[in-house]
């Protein structure tokens, strides 16, 4: 249980912290969090398949949505969406190059709907406008320019039903009923070729049509490819070539990382085309109409690309000359004569460019955050960690900038330090710019990310090996990672965090509650309590997947499964916190149920264990509008600097336009009851 002078004696931590920040940060200035966590300026850039206009996002009052411009006029450019909530983050040209198409949910159910825009008119057409389903877009082809395919869950929540659907018009036609798929694959004639059938051991079939055969009907198909389970979140088919005879896979299949290989559609022979010995294929750039495989990229410590085809070997060469950091071509024209380019930076902003092949000229067009322009910004360093058993653990550590000693990503002493906890868990940690992470360096904390056993683009085994560890050996990776920050005089031992969403989460809290003197506080958003409670509650979509779950999580169905995953639950060592918790919670949250919140809050609060609990009421897993993250990041930063001593800036009006309850524990944070007082008289 926390000490009772806990609360008292945090106004002494906040006093005194400022005086070691200045040995720390020097003259280096506060970033304002808005600077961080507003929308960015600009972002996302694509080049229409004609070649002539260029879209990208941007704030209408204070609103992410779609902008559109000349692509050799991008300063005049003009909204052509109206969304004023949640803001867009997912769009794309169609092939007609006369419509953009983007996804919205409502207030975070994830209950998604595909929305058209006609460039001629800006009117916006609701493609799926059916309550409580779940789209999902399953083909987009430039020969079928004006249609798509869409999966719709509409007659069976389980199951997606394959849609045929006019983009100017909405007309919606059903393609094929899904017998119990998990997923159904067209080619680019929208013709139905493959489908996906998880298997009770928690592989997979990619199966095919039978000739003749009725594809609404389990019958009407035929046996493909069996995918072990070993294999399962390594392999999966990604396109297919012009002639739709064989299909583009990642494909781990009798080797260790996923390669990229081809395989025949009738007879299933698989052919390699690359693999990386260390990491996973991650990135495959295909011809955009001769569908011929041109680079490949994999990532171990950071992005590597292999040129597969000598037409594109000069682009490669130039585009390293243009700019630092990591290069991605994010779209590009039908014709291939435009490219747009984008670069990846750890201390600056994303840049973009568009780039003229023919003329091997890239010209910049905007940066997400020009604010972060001429700022000291952290840089971030890959490290490999060993884990107590001898597995390697690539982890990104990340330094306020000032502390760095005479040894390049080495603190000149240890500093407080946030271990940050990815989610998924089937994800993984990757080097490049983090608004996150430079905020938390700019206060004056390391920020440790670990790729964990159980993440992905490490291979199959390096998956694998996360197999039932939930609260294991999963967790026992981050501890081994921080205990190797405090050898190495990295992190100082005591003032250390645990910080993560979703999986990182849920990690968050077993932090919090199987060693609950490692860790000097926790922050856990949208994280899992229960994992019982968890299987029980996600969505039906999910359904399919749940021999997956099964065999990676643990077994809910039966006894002797329910009292392990009960055993790696947190909420089973509710009582034994004894650090500061703060927890952050999406109301609509479809993966993670609030339950999962609650119900932790409420064993707490029973044992007399003091926990702030912070709830966004138009949100769902993770946040997604601005306002809400700078809220939330704004007590964040308050907490963290009561228990670590890192510096702080005042939460001031960072709640404006926020849906945030606290609903426990406002008076365990610095200057949360004032804020929200303040606020509440604002309102009023």
């Amino acid at each position: 249980m926390l000490a009772r002078g806990l609360v008292a004696g945090i106004a002494l931590v906040v006093a005194l912290h400022c005086a070691a920040e200045v040995q720390v940060m020097g003259k280096i200035p506060l970033i304002p969090r808005k600077v961080l966590f507003s929308n960015p300026d600009k972002a996302a850039p694509q080049i229409s398949p004609d070649g002539k206009q260029i879209a990208f996002v941007a704030p209408v009052r204070g609103v992410l949505n779609v902008w559109v411009a000349p692509a050799n006029k991008p300063d005049q450019a003009r909204v052509v969406t109206r969304d004023t909530r949640r803001g867009i983050h997912e769009f794309f040209w169609a092939y007609t190059s006369k419509h953009i198409l983007y996804t919205q949910d409502e207030n975070g159910d994830e209950n998604w709907r595909v929305y058209a825009v006609d460039l001629s008119t800006d009117k916006t057409t609701d493609l799926t406008p059916i309550e409580k389903v779940h789209a999902e877009i399953t083909g987009v082809s430039e020969r079928r320019p004006g249609e798509i395919v869409v999966g719709l869950n509409d007659r069976n929540p389980e199951y997606h039903d394959l849609y045929l659907i006019n983009i100017a018009t909405g007309e919606r036609k059903l393609m094929v009923t899904n017998p119990g798929f998990d997923g159904i694959m067209v080619d680019d004639d929208y013709k139905v070729r493959f489908a996906v059938q998880p298997t009770p051991d928690g592989g997979s079939e990619l199966l095919k049509p039978k000739a003749g055969g009725d594809l609404s009907q389990m019958s009407g198909w035929e046996a493909g490819i069996t995918i072990s389970p070993e294999d399962a979140l390594t392999t999966n088919p990604i396109g297919f070539t012009k002639d739709g005879k064989f299909v583009y896979a990642i494909d781990s299949r009798g080797r260790d990382t996923a390669a990229l290989t081809k395989i025949n559609a009738k007879t299933f022979e698989t052919k390699l085309i690359w693999a990386d010995p260390k990491a996973d294929v991650d990135s495959v750039m295909i011809h955009p109409t001769l569908k011929t495989v041109q680079a490949v990229s994999s990532t171990y410590e950071r992005r590597q690309w292999k040129v597969m085809d000598k037409a594109v070997a000069g682009d490669f060469a130039y585009l390293k000359t243009v700019a630092d950091g990591d290069v991605e071509v994010s779209s590009r024209s039908q014709d291939d004569k435009w490219w747009t380019v984008t670069f990846v930076l750890d201390n600056g902003p994303v840049r973009y460019y568009l780039y003229d092949r023919a003329k091997k000229r890239a010209k910049f067009l905007f940066t997400n955050r020009k604010a972060l322009d001429g700022l000291t910004l952290a840089r971030t360093y890959p490290v490999v960690v060993k884990s107590r058993d001898g597995l390697n653990l690539v982890c990104y550590l990340t330094l306020p900038p000032g502390s760095e000693g005479k040894v390049a990503g080495r603190p000149a002493e240890p500093l407080p330090m946030i271990l940050s906890v990815h989610g998924g868990p089937w994800a993984r940690d990757e080097w490049g710019y983090s608004g996150f992470n430079q905020w938390l360096a700019n206060r004056g904390y390391a920020v440790l990310q670990v790729n964990y056993r159980g993440s992905t683009g490490f291979g199959k085994a390096f998956v694998n090996a996360g197999n039932r560890e939930w609260g294991g050996k999963m967790q026992d990776d981050l501890i081994d990672a921080v205990k190797w920050a405090e050898t190495e005089k990295v992190a100082d031992a005591g003032k250390v965090a645990i910080f993560g969403g979703s999986y990182g989460g849920y990690a968050a809290l077993v932090g919090m509650t199987f060693t609950p003197t490692e860790f000097a506080c926790g922050v856990d958003l949208v994280g899992i309590s229960n994992l019982t409670t968890f299987m029980k509650t996600i969505p039906p979509y999910w359904a399919p997947a749940l021999a997956m779950f099964k065999q990676r999580v643990g077994d809910m169905d039966t006894e002797e499964g329910r009292q392990f995953l009960l055993s790696r639950s947190p909420i089973s060592r509710a009582g034994d916190i004894a650090r500061p918790l703060l927890i952050g919670q999406g109301l609509h949250d479809p993966r993670v149920n609030k339950d999962e919140s609650d119900q932790l809050v409420k064993a707490m609060q029973a044992k007399g264990i003091p926990v702030t609990y912070c709830l966004y009421t138009d949100e769902g897993h993770g946040f997604a509008r601005p306002e809400n993250n700078l809220s939330f990041f704004a007590i964040t930063e308050a907490f963290l600097a009561s228990h670590l001593g890192g510096r702080y800036q005042a939460i001031g009006n960072d709640f404006k336009g926020s849906s945030l309850e606290v609903l426990s524990g406002a008076d365990q944070v610095p200057g949360l009851q004032d804020a929200l007082g303040k606020t509440e008289q604002a309102n009023k």
